[in-house]
């Protein structure tokens, strides 16, 4: 079969209503037919361009209108007619997504993540903006790289440049209904209950002081847990409405928690803290999946123990499981956000492993590591523009 005969049309210049009913007014004669078309706009200028097949022979009747347009509209096109073999122009598949996101993104980090992809032979098709503040995120479709070679080569570009980067594949099944499912302490929240419950108590630094030999690997997480929870032995229960009332959500939060509702993924919290903290805050947050560690009281008075099994990092897995197996998810679907070492395990069998302001450990093993103090960022990760979220709110607001 002979390669088609193609133009290629580039149209630049100031955007003014009926540009592109003009250009293609100018096509619509001839015996044309569009193979591809993309238009932006970025701050009053348009750019758009078109492929097309179409007769050799009207070749230059077809640039000599678009000149014409050209003048009249008072915008510059551009024109390259050629032969292009059939599979060329098909659809690309297997593509990657890459998301970079910085405050401030600078043109030496597009440069390297540029330069790091095609030193392995990827290839960018797009390059778009999903995000403008409170950082900006831009969006990159790859193609000729598998995500791990990807992940890779960019790994060095996200620490030389302080920006965050996540690789991951593109296909039908980005959109699919998700299961995220977040650490509470330091993630969906920004502090740490047990140290606001020690400080009622008055013991908070022996609290730290455990907790880091628990960092130190002298205790794990379960006994650490158990020893801490001891020193609140004798502190009235009212001190956790107290506690509750000082705790303050991550930014950003809201926004990732309701946005996420309005398209239908779901969101589960799973905590090595205590349900009796922050259960009516999740409640308030209209979150339904959650597990966390159970505080025993007995006549109003905090013993020093706890009720039933602790949620350590494989509960925390297990909770990944159990949730995406009652809401209908396959695990693939799943996205865990922690900060942690208890977190490890949910981030390791999650389809999206996300580490959030996270220890070195964690931000090593996860898929993605976010350390902008941002929460709702991870709606960019999946795809999900600033403008669309802000519009959505609005929407609400009038309604």
């Amino acid at each position: 079969m002979e390669s088609p005969y193609t133009g290629l049309i580039l149209l630049s210049g100031i955007d003014t209503p009926g540009i592109t009913q003009a250009l293609f007014s100018t096509l619509a004669p001839f015996a044309v037919a569009i193979i591809d078309v993309e238009q932006v706009v970025i701050r009053e200028r348009v750019i758009l361009t078109v492929l097309i097949s179409l007769n050799e022979s009207h070749a230059k009747a077809i640039d000599a209108d678009l000149q014409a347009c050209a003048e009249k509209l008072g915008v510059d096109i551009a024109t390259s007619f050629s032969r292009i073999a059939p599979d060329s122009i098909a659809a690309k598949t297997g593509l990657l997504h890459v998301v970079a996101m910085g405050s401030p993104m600078v043109p030496a980090a597009i440069a390297a993540i540029a330069g790091s992809l095609a030193d392995e032979g990827a290839n960018i098709e797009r390059i778009f903006r999903t995000a403008s503040y409170p950082l900006t995120a831009v969006e990159f479709v790859v193609s000729g790289a598998t995500q791990q070679v990807a992940k890779s080569a960019l790994a060095s570009v996200s620490a030389l440049h302080k920006i965050d980067i996540a690789v991951q594949p593109g296909g039908l099944m980005r959109w699919a209904k998700k299961l995220v499912l977040m650490d509470m302490d330091s993630t969906l929240i920004q502090q740490e209950v047990i140290e606001l419950l020690a400080a009622k108590a008055g013991v908070e630094n022996q609290v730290k002081e455990i907790t880091a030999a628990a960092m130190r690997g002298e205790l794990d997480f379960e006994a650490s847990l158990r020893s801490r929870v001891a020193l609140l032995r004798g502190l009235n229960e009212s001190v956790i409405a107290e506690v509750r009332e000082e705790i303050v959500l991550t930014p950003g939060a809201r926004t990732l928690v309701r946005t996420l509702s309005r398209l239908g993924h779901s969101v589960a919290v799973v905590s090595g803290g205590f349900i009796e903290v922050i259960e009516p805050i999740l409640k308030e947050l209209n979150i339904d999946y959650y597990r966390a560690n159970q505080l025993e009281i007995v006549d109003g008075v905090l013993t020093g123990g706890l009720k039933g099994a602790i949620i350590d990092r494989a509960a925390k897995a297990q909770a990944l499981r159990d949730f995406a197996a009652e809401i209908g998810v396959d695990i693939e679907q799943t996205i865990a956000i922690g900060d942690g070492a208890n977190d490890l395990d949910m981030i390791a069998i999650a389809g999206l492993g996300i580490a959030f302001n996270a220890k070195p450990a964690v931000k090593a093993a996860a898929d993605s590591a976010v350390t902008h103090p941002y929460l709702d960022s991870v709606l960019y990760l999946m795809g999900i523009a600033r403008e669309d979220i802000e519009e959505a709110d609005g929407q609400s607001r009038q309604a």
